[in-house]
């Protein structure tokens, strides 16, 4: 029950770590300066690091930005945010730990009638130990007549289905699915959160939006850095659990969704599950696995990805992932779909391609060829854009054809003010807005494409094939060829 009296806290699991520092906290600052959070709202961060309350606040300052607030104003509403932090040190799994928590924030609250959600900005590994603490602890409410409380979890949730399964079933004795939003960053992307719009508003292009007129869909990620530190947690997971099988997948699905019957959480949910399910299990065959090697790029000399710090000399993570998917439904019968993702490339981008079936019967068809086909490329990063490329006639005397793009830039339609993807996934989790967070049953779907030929890679033992940092990924890559069909 929401009551607009309520108070709000806020506490950060992991608080001194560099997603709550880099991310998290500027993200409920960017909200406090646009006046989207409660009057009565304060900001608990826990962690283990053993740190006093000046300098934790110093900091969250670090990373603070006046993007919304003028610049002779922005310091006095730093301050007034920090203010409202608090911080405590303690372990993660102790239920005595969470108990001072509490009495801290029962002093802060003062005894009014406060909403709480908890951010686990923690590693995957310890989501469990921390959340029965906090159950110990007594610090969720689950009666309709008390204020609420909501917990929000990083991916990667499990290293497949059942590992999955499990966390999902003993999380639920702390939090019921309805109070977990499990966050993938990427829906908080303002070009992702509007592909439903632009697939169901514009009458333009839901029509063709089918295996009638679309050849193939390319989903591509591609990150121009290595694991920069991460090493440890990297070659835990690898690319296509780190990357494809949440970020990319969910992508897929708001492509390849039919109409929710109603805008809300649950009809696009049921939606996403059904086209995930319609996906059969990714094989061996259509799958390319690959590692970045040591390499020079403009002069300077990049590792292996066996050399960077805590990856085991002898690892054979992969780095870079190219699959093929099907999807077997009326719609999208015979479209191949290429998920791609890769770490070490030659460009930091990521973007969907749809690429349209040529005209038949062209009459502009020449001995040299016909004209291109046409493309919709979303642009998710770096630079958010859509672009419609079309074949037109090139002024002058014949008659000679070119593609061109009809291009909307973000920046340059809607100003530099566009929020970041955490911006917008918090606010949704304060207002118990479900939409952009990913339910039990997707994620299933989502394990249930990937798992087999996770656990085939492990059973083989499977050596990736090595590709030089800043390329453009493995060689073999190119045979998943998006545009040859199945038999």
């Amino acid at each position: 029950m929401n009551e607009p009296s309520d108070g709000l806290s806020i506490i950060v699991v992991g608080a001194s770590g560099n997603l709550a520092r880099k991310k998290v906290l500027p993200a409920l600052f960017a909200l406090y300066c646009q006046g989207y959070l409660p009057e009565r709202f304060h900001v608990f961060g826990f962690a283990r690091s053993k740190l006093s309350r000046p300098e934790f606040r110093s900091r969250i300052m670090e990373h603070l930005t006046c993007r919304y607030t003028p610049s002779h104003s922005c310091t006095q509403r730093m301050e007034e945010f920090l203010d409202r932090c608090h911080y405590m040190s303690g372990s993660y799994g102790s239920r005595d730990s969470l108990l001072d928590l509490l009495t801290m924030m029962r002093e802060v609250e003062g005894g009014r009638r406060t909403n709480r959600f908890y951010y686990l900005a923690i590693p995957p590994t310890i989501f469990l130990d921390v959340a029965r603490a906090i159950g110990d602890a007594g610090l969720v409410s689950c009666s309709a007549d008390q204020p609420w409380s909501r917990v929000v979890l990083e991916k990667p949730f499990g290293r497949d289905r059942k590992s999955s399964d499990e966390l999902t079933r003993a999380l639920s004795q702390v939090f019921v699915e309805e109070q977990t939003y499990r966050i993938d960053h990427y829906l908080g992307k303002e070009v992702i959160q509007n592909l439903m719009v632009l697939r169901f508003a514009n009458l333009v292009f839901e029509p063709i939006w089918n295996r009638e007129f679309i050849r193939s869909v390319q989903i591509v990620w591609k990150e121009d850095i290595g694991v920069e530190g991460r090493g440890g947690y990297f070659d835990r997971y690898g690319i296509i659990r780190d990357v494809m099988q949440n970020h990319l997948v969910q992508i897929l699905a708001l492509v390849a969704m039919e109409p929710p019957g109603l805008l809300d959480a649950e009809n696009i949910a049921a939606e996403k599950v059904k086209v995930l399910r319609s996906v059969p299990p990714l094989e061996l065959e259509d799958l390319v696995v690959g590692q970045y090697s040591e390499s020079v790029v403009g002069g300077r000399r990049f590792p292996a990805y066996v050399q960077e710090e805590t990856v085991p000399d002898d690892s054979i993570t992969p780095t870079f992932a190219a699959a093929r998917l099907r999807i077997n439904n009326p719609r999208w019968d015979g479209v191949p779909f290429l998920i791609k993702a890769g770490k070490g490339l030659d460009a930091r981008m990521t973007e969907i391609r749809i690429q349209f079936r040529e005209v038949p019967g062209n009459m502009f068809c020449r001995s040299g060829g016909c004209p291109e086909a046409n493309e919709l490329v979303i642009r998710v990063q770096p630079d958010e854009a859509i672009y419609l490329s079309i074949v037109n006639k090139v002024p002058g005397m014949g008659m000679a054809l070119r593609s061109s793009n009809l291009d909307l830039r973000y920046k340059v339609a809607f100003g530099e003010q566009i929020p970041d993807a955490y911006e917008s996934l918090l606010l949704d989790v304060i207002r118990g807005d479900r939409s952009l967070f990913i339910r039990s049953d997707e994620l299933q779907a989502a394990w249930d494409i990937f798992t087999p030929v996770l656990h085939e890679i492990e059973r083989r033992k499977l050596v990736p094939e090595p590709y030089e940092f800043g390329s453009g990924g493995p060689a073999s890559a190119g045979k998943i060829d998006i545009v040859t069909m199945w038999g």
